[in-house]
């Protein structure tokens, strides 16, 4: 990189992300600390180890054209999707799931990266179709390209990070150009899906009795008379709208076809979904249906940034997280700490972090004279609004625990160097944002 263009490198962001990353440290180590001021846990070493790696591996990867990905995308792809068959096969078994693979004493999550492969493949493929070509064939190809890892993803299994797969999508395909009725058939299936997962469990846990119309949700012999009868009603609905050309038929078999997919979907997902992740989806609803078990962490996470007040009860001051009620709490409930010692102000600020790497990352999409470049900048700002939106939402209860990490500011290294090398894409966008090559 030349000395000109290093001084136009967009420094809001790279200082925004630097800035959360201090703050990561800082409560990864407030973590670690028990109430009478014993280290438990010295992992904000590490770290400051993954982060300052992965801001030198940003600034490198921004001194580098990103165009080079276009042509080796397709084989990052193909790499990243052997390696996740790899994870499934002779992966780390952590927690029930085989999620890691193991070098020495490091655990490096494939399945983080997973996500910027898909990202660079689908900006690749959008950027050599043309918008007026067919929607459906775009769309088709695209669902294929994020669905293939998103499935390896759940097999290992880890739910949290195979829905940031979605977003992904979703965001890339509309700013694509691609027909809103493929991305809202998509979007309003999964919404469906998840409304049909969670009504049972609301009946059995938290309703406490049975309600006869459930039974269309949950018995596979009333499940295969619906979709037999709104089969008929499709046939119909297609075979008027092919003779006549009526668009209410069009529409019809538009939002047949999305009760049918969700319906068989959300039993599918009952079926295979563990007990422990339908228990996520159940305290949700309700966290007082298993106070001590699966409803803990959301609890003790409220009561936590409940109590940081206005300002915060001061750093190293919490008691939630140096009493160790807090399970998880340097990774998936980093914010709760975080909210406890800095309060409702701290928050304010981290918020506005976010706010500005987001608000970068799309100027930058607007400005960028090269299409490859604006799929990028939109698959990236998927991921990191959606890990920040579900991160931030589950601590407070308003959102289903997952288990994806607070990017920049959770412990754990894959998840770092994904973030960081997210972030150089977009910075080495932004320094060539009026290039075409």
């Amino acid at each position: 990189m030349k000395a000109r263009n290093f001084l136009e490198i967009d420094y809001a962001l790279l200082l925004s992300v630097m800035a959360l990353l201090t703050v990561g440290i800082l409560f990864i180590y407030s973590s670690g600390v028990s109430h009478d001021g014993v280290f438990i846990s010295r992992e904000y070493r590490r770290q400051i180890l993954w982060a300052g790696t992965g801001l030198a591996l940003a600034l490198t990867i921004a001194m580098i054209n990103y165009r080079r990905l276009y042509t080796f995308s397709v084989y990052i792809y193909l790499a990243t999707l052997a390696l996740l068959v790899y994870t499934i096969i002779f992966g780390w078994v952590s927690g029930g799931a085989a999620r890691w693979l193991r070098i020495g004493g490091f655990g490096i999550q494939v399945s983080e990266f997973a996500k910027i492969a898909v990202i660079i493949l689908l900006a690749r493929y959008l950027s050599d179709t043309k918008r007026d070509s067919k929607s459906f064939t775009r769309f088709f190809i695209c669902c294929c390209i994020a669905f293939i890892p998103m499935f390896l993803v759940l097999v290992q299994p880890d739910l949290g990070t195979a829905l940031v797969f979605i977003p992904i999508l979703l965001i890339m395909t509309f700013i694509a150009g691609i027909a809103m009725r493929y991305v809202i058939f998509l979007f309003s299936a999964i919404m469906l899906t998840g409304l049909f997962l969670m009504l049972p469990l609301w009946q059995i846990h938290i309703h406490g009795g049975p309600l006869p119309a459930m039974a269309l949700l949950t018995d596979l012999r009333f499940i295969l008379i619906v979709i037999l009868f709104f089969g008929v009603i499709a046939a119909i609905a297609l075979f008027s709208y092919l003779k006549y050309k009526k668009m209410y038929f069009f529409w019809i078999l538009y939002s047949v076809a999305i009760i049918v997919f969700s319906l068989g979907s959300s039993y599918l997902a009952r079926m295979t979904l563990r007990n422990y992740q339908l228990m996520r989806l159940i305290v949700f609803l309700d966290p007082n249906v298993d106070p001590r078990g699966a409803g803990w962490n959301i609890i003790q996470s409220i009561t936590a940034i409940g109590a940081g007040g206005l300002t915060g009860q001061g750093f190293l001051q919490g008691t939630q997280s140096h009493f160790r009620f807090l399970p998880e709490q340097s990774t998936d409930f980093i914010f709760s700490i975080f909210s406890e010692e800095a309060g409702f102000v701290g928050g304010i600020f981290v918020f506005s972090l976010y706010l500005i790497i987001f608000f970068r990352i799309l100027r930058t999409m607007k400005v960028t004279a090269d299409p490859f470049a604006t799929y990028i900048c939109a698959g990236l700002v998927g991921m990191f609004s959606f890990h920040f939106i579900i991160n931030v939402g589950m601590t407070m209860g308003i959102m289903p625990i997952t288990g994806i990490p607070l990017l920049f500011m959770s412990y754990g290294g894959s998840a770092v160097f994904a973030a960081m090398i997210g972030i150089g894409l977009v910075l080495g966008i932004h320094l060539r944002r009026y290039n075409l090559t």
